[in-house]
């Protein structure tokens, strides 16, 4: 008996690395370089291409998000370090916030300053209060790295992590709703970007308490995969056919079930994976994974242009290869960089990637 748990303790360590990497890859694609603004791409609404790029963007992309706060809820539910207020924010200070400043930093340097030395097509600083919002994201969505709300709104559940885990399962369950009717009704800024992060962290600790992480990656594939492609194909629907259904509360609905089915069956997959041939590889890029997230878009920013000048802009005829292979290439890059700077400067490798490259 204590060689099964223990062999399913190590299982399930793998697959929460893995889910991090399968989840963090599939973020790419929400933020992949078209080469066209907002105006040209409605114009293209409909077309194969574009519906591959939503296609992607919803299964992979935003439908794989809400397994990482659901897991940072687990994780948290589980540690005792938590008990220590604070020390538990210091050193989520130092493994969350402070990563994501520098990184706003890095982007407003590399990315602003590209399109004011060289021409780029980005935001370059137009005020004191761009800069204090892009840098700390006081009271609205940043321009250039726009995934990082995510860490924010996570950094400000790890504050009050050390209270949800002395909370009883009812009250959890409260927070949760209210979580849940903040993000249909759309409430939630300048005090947290995006109520669903909330709603998925608590979820975690309340999955943690009862133990559902193994029952749920027991679950036949039909079971865990029959929601989601349900779901997705209702969402899917209304993604590409924009003007089909009103925007309202409906939707809304929609999107955070799909994106419950979505955290179950993305589990499932990333459990299935911890036990096949593609589990050495996956586990190898994991220190990767924070760095890769914090860093993508910045070199989207900068190399999207660079290969679409091959590829060409969204409508061009070798764009989907293109598309389809963005999370590699970004992956390929984040991988070198990242070694290069553990070998040159180790501490601030640790830093950048939340303490993941200490040993990469």
């Amino acid at each position: 008996m204590a060689v099964t748990l223990t062999t399913d303790a190590a299982r399930r360590s793998d697959a929460i690395s893995i889910a991090r990497v399968i989840c963090i890859m599939g973020v790419v694609y929400v933020h992949a370089w078209t080469g066209l603004n907002g105006h040209d791409l409605e114009s293209l609404r409909g077309t194969p291409q574009d519906s591959l790029r939503w296609a992607l963007m919803e299964i992979f992309g935003r439908s794989a998000v809400p397994l990482l706060g659901l897991i940072s809820g687990w994780l948290v539910a589980g540690s005792s370090r938590t008990q220590d207020w604070i020390r538990h924010v210091g050193r989520k200070a130092r493994t969350i916030l402070l990563p994501m400043i520098l990184w706003n930093g890095i982007a407003i340097l590399f990315v602003s300053g590209a399109a004011w030395m060289l021409g780029l097509s980005a935001p370059i600083p137009s005020s004191t209060d761009w800069m204090v919002q892009e840098l700390f994201i006081v009271s609205r969505n940043p321009d250039i790295n726009v995934q990082m709300p995510f860490l924010r709104d996570l950094f400000l559940c790890m504050i009050a992590a050390p209270l949800f885990v002395r909370l009883p399962g009812w009250m959890l369950a409260a927070i949760a709703a209210a979580a849940a009717l903040c993000q249909i009704m759309g409430w939630g800024p300048p005090v947290l970007m995006r109520a669903s992060i909330l709603f998925f962290f608590v979820i975690g600790i309340i999955a943690r308490r009862g133990g559902l992480a193994d029952r749920l990656a027991a679950l036949p594939w039909t079971a865990a995969a029959a929601p989601f492609a349900l779901l997705m194909s209702a969402q899917l629907f209304v993604s590409l056919h924009p003007g089909a259904i009103t925007p309202g509360i409906g939707s809304a609905v929609l999107d955070l079930a799909v994106r419950v089915a979505a955290a179950l069956f993305f589990w499932r997959l990333a459990w299935s994976l911890a036990a096949s041939v593609a589990r050495g590889m996956l586990l190898r890029i994991e220190p990767f994974a924070f760095f890769l997230f914090c860093s993508h878009l910045i070199l989207i920013w900068l190399g999207g242009p660079v290969l679409g000048a091959w590829f060409g802009k969204l409508g061009s005829p070798f764009y989907p290869a293109y598309l389809l292979v963005q999370p590699l290439l970004v992956l390929v890059v984040v991988v070198v960089l990242g070694s290069l700077l553990s070998r040159a400067s180790p501490r601030l490798a640790k830093l950048l990637s939340g303490g993941r490259l200490m040993a990469a």
